[in-house]
């Protein structure tokens, strides 16, 4: 499945056990020589009251993550393609918390992602709690924001989001040695109150053509910044997204498309 072409291997684990180990899942994503995909996604039994099914997230370097927007909105459509639930609002359980996954009309999907959480022992940062933060990346020093959407993420201004050194920068900052557990890094540029463009560089899969909570927590900062207004589209390489967010103690909600592109069966 994928979302704007940040694309997932989506398992059903909630009648099998598949037999995960980093090297496996490194194996899988090799897109040359495996299945081949950015992030694995496992759908469990519910481990807990109140949620209908455990919601895992691997990245291609087979380390766990907290969670992924886009990977949930395909979660949503994937459960209900497989019989597992006929339900249009899923709610799906966490290493971060809960989310409450909506299905909308035309292959559309609405998540809720929780209440942003700016105190750096979220991320974890190693630093006291500011608005902004100086940071030494490549050689330059960058101001940022951080902010943890269920899982860590930083964003820095540019003026030209095309001609941005991704690369270079992402890879910098995602393994700062303030981030003790590294952190997602957005390079957002700013065109209005209602629309940025977005690049993200993930931890454990470089950047991808979209990336759903590294688009929540750019709109998130912007809004901390006073630079954005309560619902933004978020321009990304592979399409767009829509964020709104009205500040405080509010819970922060994303939607856009997911997309089924094949079932197959491995043979481990």
């Amino acid at each position: 499945m994928h979302g704007l072409g940040n694309d997932f291997m989506v398992i059903d684990a909630t009648r099998q056990a598949p037999p995960l180990t980093p090297e496996v899942i490194k194996h899988w994503a090799r897109r040359r020589h495996g299945v081949g995909f950015d992030q694995l996604l496992l759908a469990q039994p519910a481990d807990r009251a109140g949620v209908d099914f455990r919601y895992r997230v691997y990245n291609a370097d087979g380390g766990e993550v907290e969670q992924c927007g886009n990977g949930a909105r395909c979660l949503a459509l994937f459960v209900r393609r497989r019989g597992l639930t006929d339900k249009e609002v899923i709610t799906v359980g966490t290493s971060g918390g809960e989310m409450v996954l909506r299905v909308l009309a035309g292959g559309e999907v609405e998540v809720d992602m929780g209440r942003p959480c700016f105190e750096p022992e979220a991320l974890p940062f190693l630093a006291a709690r500011r608005e902004r933060y100086t940071l030494e990346v490549a050689g330059q020093a960058l101001e940022v924001g951080a902010v943890s959407v269920q899982n860590p993420h930083v964003a820095t201004l540019v003026e030209d989001v095309e001609r941005a050194p991704v690369a270079r920068v992402g890879a910098a900052l995602q393994a700062h040695a303030l981030f003790p557990r590294r952190v997602n890094a957005g390079l957002m540029q700013v065109l209005d109150r209602g629309h940025i463009k977005l690049r993200v560089y993930e931890r454990g899969a470089g950047e991808t053509p979209a990336c759903g909570s590294g688009a929540c927590a750019a709109v998130v900062i912007g809004r901390a910044w006073e630079m954005l207004a309560d619902t933004v589209e978020v321009g990304l390489p592979g399409g767009a997204l829509r964020v709104r967010w009205p500040g405080g103690d509010a819970p922060v909600s994303l939607i856009g498309p997911a997309e089924h592109v094949y079932d197959g069966v491995v043979v481990a």
